[in-house]
């Protein structure tokens, strides 16, 4: 609600030049355009066509490229890279059996530490 006896203020919103409905906002310039074009190097490719070898099956293919990355892999993993095969190796009874030795291990340290607290 507005105010009934109240002053007219002088920012009138309305006063002043205005444009009408059917005139359009002046469009900015649009972006040049680029100097030179693009050159294609060599003939296009269709969907669907091999990149390396056109009778080769796309598992086979997969598969020696899997088998590439797992040479490479080895190939430049050292000493921790080897550790981590060898876990990797490891059967379920090896492992819990290495667990084990280790909590044994872990305990005879710790009763070692406080037996020495303890004198």
């Amino acid at each position: 609600m507005g105010a009934l006896c109240g002053k007219l203020s002088k920012d009138d919103n309305f006063a002043g030049q205005g444009r009408t409905l059917d005139s359009a906002p002046v469009q900015p310039p649009t972006a040049p355009l680029p100097a030179n074009k693009r050159v294609v190097s060599g003939p296009g490719r269709t969907l669907g066509e091999g990149s390396s070898s056109a009778g080769e099956d796309p598992r086979a293919a997969a598969r020696k490229a899997a088998e590439q990355r797992e040479q490479a892999a080895k190939a430049k993993a050292g000493k921790l890279g080897q550790q981590l095969r060898q876990q990797k190796a490891m059967t379920d009874n090896e492992v819990n059996k290495k667990a084990n030795e280790d909590e044994a291990q872990r305990r005879l340290i710790e009763q070692r530490a406080e037996t020495l607290n303890y004198n």
